[in-house]
């Protein structure tokens, strides 16, 4: 008896070492390939910006937390679905049943592998995520502020971002610039225009500032006709409004911290204008791993009953990818519908977790779900026969 558990124990190890090599190279694969295509989007950064390959790196590989959240799922549920046909196809899987190994057993190196992946999902999902677009937003403004002082030639008139120009006559032996000159139509119908004597860069913590001096602002809105000008001595700009759709400050929704979003002011205005929009990011990061269980869960109950070489396992491979997709898309629209209402709620968690419970039913008792859907179709038509005339 010792003997056998011994063998058990050995071979639970074995069925966890291949799962997890699995699991770890498709996450590796995968993260890298779309990674490479993401990472050639940026390549403007250092054609365009000036900026160095370090830099290109940094940018694009604070990306990865949010690829790895997305792959990951999809990678162990490959993971399960390989190891257990690898298992099948070597007999293992006969052999190992044959012994009495119950599928309670069987599961658990697969469920400590689950457990590891949803580990590794929810510190992506609650932290790395939210970090790491923070630290893009941080660089993307350092870059912006690079190119003013390292890159734009003075005389030149750039164009920043679509309705945004800027300009300085010449520079200084240190860094400071002289007679500038922005402009910024990127708002319909309002124009600020900033024209000062002298100006240069600043960074204050993760803030880059463009710091001016003795000049005068211009703004004209449809409301007024005559523009407004002020004159000032000395004037910040922050930096972060040089980037694509006002990136920095305030943080949106994905560059907050879970905790700032639990703790969020209903009152500040972008989180009144955005409510849906924030409750939705809440939620998904307490969704996205029980969407790993629930993948991993699938493929198990698919693939862990033993089957001849005659009978084959196309057909279950195929319906464990079917709902996996199926179940994906359903997340995606219950995510939608947090969005419009909180009722959404339920319907949001149910989904993975009546996914999961299906399947480690079917998993640890093959008849039972196949017995309840037949029980529930003969309840249905005894009312349909009781119901109809003699």
């Amino acid at each position: 008896m010792a003997a056998s558990g011994s063998l058990m124990s050995i071979f639970e190890r074995y069925v966890f070492r291949t799962s997890l090599v699995a699991f770890l190279t498709g996450v590796g694969l995968l993260t890298g390939v779309v990674w490479l295509a993401l990472a050639l989007r940026q390549v403007d950064l250092m054609a365009t910006k000036g900026q160095t390959l370090l830099v290109f790196l940094a940018v694009t590989g604070l990306t990865i937390p949010s690829l790895v959240m997305v792959i990951a799922p999809i990678a162990l549920f490959i993971a399960v679905v390989y190891t257990l046909n690898k298992l099948n196809g070597d007999s293992e899987l006969v052999v190992i049943s044959a012994t009495g190994m119950s599928p309670a057993r069987l599961m658990r190196p697969f469920a400590l592998l689950a457990v590891l992946a949803t580990g590794l999902v929810g510190f992506t999902s609650l932290w790395a995520m939210p970090a790491s677009f923070r630290e893009i937003t941080a660089q993307l403004t350092r870059v912006r502020a690079d190119m003013l002082t390292r890159v734009i030639r003075e005389g030149q008139f750039v164009y920043l971002d679509n309705g945004f120009v800027f300009h300085y006559r010449e520079r200084g032996p240190s860094g400071e610039m002289y007679g500038l000159f922005i402009q910024d139509r990127r708002e319909t119908g309002r124009t600020s225009t900033y024209i000062a004597e002298a100006g240069r860069t600043i960074e204050t913590g993760a803030q880059n500032y463009l710091v001016l001096e003795k000049g005068s602002i211009q703004r004209q809105s449809p409301e007024s006709l005559d523009p407004a000008v002020v004159s000032f001595e000395r004037y910040a700009i922050d930096l972060a409004q040089f980037s694509p759709d006002n990136e920095g400050a305030p943080l949106r929704a994905r560059e907050r911290s879970t905790m700032a979003l639990l703790a969020r002011d209903p009152d500040e205005p972008l989180v009144r204008a955005n409510a849906g929009r924030f409750r939705q990011e809440l939620h998904d990061r307490f969704l996205n791993p029980l969407y790993a269980l629930a993948f991993s869960m699938i493929g198990f109950a698919a693939l862990s009953q033993p089957r001849t070489t005659r009978q084959g396992r196309g057909l279950a491979v195929g319906a464990a990818i079917f709902a996996t997709l199926l179940l994906r898309v359903g997340g995606f629209g219950t995510s939608a519908l947090l969005v419009r209402s909180e009722n959404a709620f339920w319907l949001a968690y149910g989904l993975p977790m009546a996914a999961f419970a299906l399947a480690l039913l079917h998993a640890l008792a093959p008849d039972a779900v196949p017995d309840l859907l037949a029980r529930r179709s003969g309840l249905r038509a005894g009312r349909t026969s009781a119901g109809s005339p003699a």
